[in-house]
């Protein structure tokens, strides 16, 4: 059987630090932190009262949605995968018409964890109160997990397959992973990918209660997420959404589509909680075996990478990471590639960490850079010890780039790593 080509024909995102694909390319570029103190989270007795929240207008909320649909919104998720969502389909060259005839060709795989946790809240105080009635006609839409997808279907007209996966900090890699295949196997032209995630107390403080956030920089909320620094304390909560069109090769070529990037392929396994695998820590043996299998999947070896996008929380994990990437591609040292992190300016947005960090590394390859690790002049001793130093971007580094891996490792010990090369 003849495998379709993949390319990446459109991007879209949604961050603390940069709405638009020019702002963001500009923020992540210069280092701009997206990282604030939330006086909300003080009050609500959190200890860590930092986070990454994407600013958005109201202006801007109004070229994307009706007044109507605006008055019913309460899913700041679902708004933030939308936008990205739609921004993507018109970087594509593709057009958003409400009485567009239906594309059968086209279709969306868009993640999350949880989808309106606010409405969730707004709904059972009004149960509560016993008013049921007046609950409203979105609060289905809106707090259903597939929302997010439901809507950028029918906004688009998508007749292909229309689904929502969730799969924690792995969402967005999977759902990347999912429309590769379904367009490598000819079952569609072009897939809309990509993932999201509410913001606020009501999703972080489940987080907070388990202290994997950090508390020691409310005062410098900018310095508080510190990938693989010797002073990281936890991760930084963020928010947000990114969005890719996955498009056949052929396809891309015949309506003169600008191509960003390939997708190569890539591999999602599971460490089974196993071999000191936990629902919250990775199992190393399933790590790395799934990084093994992401490169001989995409037709390479491991030499040919120039870059990895790391997960990289800034938690106890992240030298055990180095350590699995060490492993599994078997270089080390000032043989090891570039590595950085992106929750270091964002911090970890859970299930839309994946997509948006995946947009960051095709922007990478489509204009030859690095963007830094921020906050990480003080690198852990244990990733010192197996990996050079220089191989951490600490500004940004202008550089010709070819193949740069993508990797996400969630909750429930599940892993994604997706292969990218420039077109």
């Amino acid at each position: 059987m003849l495998l379709m080509r993949v390319v990446i024909t459109g991007l879209g995102v949604v961050s603390p630090n940069g709405v638009g694909i020019p702002d963001f390319t500009n923020a992540i570029r210069n280092g701009v932190s997206g990282i604030q103190f939330y006086q909300k989270l003080e009050d609500l007795n959190f200890s860590c009262c930092i986070g990454g929240v994407p600013e958005i207008l109201e202006e801007k909320k109004a070229n994307y949605f009706t007044p109507l649909q605006l008055r019913n919104f309460n899913s700041s998720g679902i708004l933030y995968g939308c936008i990205a969502g739609m921004d993507a389909w018109r970087d594509a060259g593709l057009i958003i018409d409400t009485n567009s005839e239906l594309d059968f060709d086209s279709g969306t795989i868009f993640g999350t964890g949880t989808s309106g946790v606010e409405k969730f809240r707004e709904s059972i105080y009004k149960l509560d109160s016993k008013q049921v009635k007046r609950l409203g006609s979105t609060v289905v839409a809106q707090t259903m997990t597939s929302g997010v997808s439901a809507y950028l279907g029918g906004i688009i007209g998508l007749g292909n397959q229309v689904t929502t996966n969730s799969s924690a900090c792995t969402t967005g890699i999977e759902a990347i992973l999912m429309g590769f295949d379904r367009i490598q196997l000819g079952k569609a032209k072009r897939m809309l990918v990509g993932s999201c995630s509410d913001h606020g107390p009501y999703l972080w403080g489940g987080f907070d209660a388990m202290r994997v956030m950090t508390y020691k920089y409310n005062k410098t909320p900018k310095k508080g997420s510190r990938p693989m620094s010797q002073t990281a304390s936890g991760f930084v909560p963020g928010s947000g959404a990114g969005a890719m069109v996955l498009e056949s090769l052929e396809s891309a070529i015949e309506r003169g589509a600008t191509i960003y990037a390939e997708v190569l392929g890539g591999e999602v396994n599971s460490g089974g909680q196993r071999d000191g695998g936990t629902m919250t820590a990775p199992n190393s043996i399933a790590v790395q075996r799934c990084i093994k299998d992401a490169i001989k999947n995409a037709g390479i070896k491991s030499n040919d990478i120039d870059a990895i996008n790391g997960h990289l929380t800034a938690t106890s994990k992240d030298s055990e990471e180095i350590m699995n990437w060490v492993s599994a591609l078997d270089r080390k040292g000032k043989d090891f590639p570039y590595i950085n992190s992106l929750k270091s300016m964002i911090g970890h947005c859970l299930a839309a960490a994946g997509s948006i960090e995946s947009v960051a590394t095709v922007l990478q390859l489509k204009n030859n850079f690095l963007f830094p690790s921020i906050n990480c002049e003080d690198v852990h001793l244990n990733i010192k010890n197996i990996i050079d130093e220089e191989k951490i971007p600490k500004q940004v580094v202008d550089i010709e780039l070819n193949i740069i891996a993508k990797a996400s490792f969630g909750f429930g010990d599940i892993n994604g790593c997706v292969i990218f090369k420039k077109y």
